[in-house]
């Protein structure tokens, strides 16, 4: 699968997702950052820290924290 780029309204890439073969993706900051992860094997969000944020995929909403 291909990385997903993120862009804001004027354009800019504010964030990438990053999805493995097993599926796992991960959400990275404009900078390279790792900001979290979801496993679509759970269907569960993880924090960078691995803590759970909860059920399904929320990365999106971890690119605005």
């Amino acid at each position: 699968m291909a990385d997903q780029l993120l862009k804001d309204k004027r354009g800019f890439t504010i964030g990438k997702i990053v999805i493995d073969k097993t599926g796992k993706q991960t959400l990275k900051d404009a900078k390279g950052f790792t900001l979290g992860y979801y496993d679509p094997k759970t269907d569960k969000t993880r924090d960078a820290k691995g803590f759970i944020v909860g059920s399904g995929n929320l990365l999106a909403g971890l690119l605005t924290k």
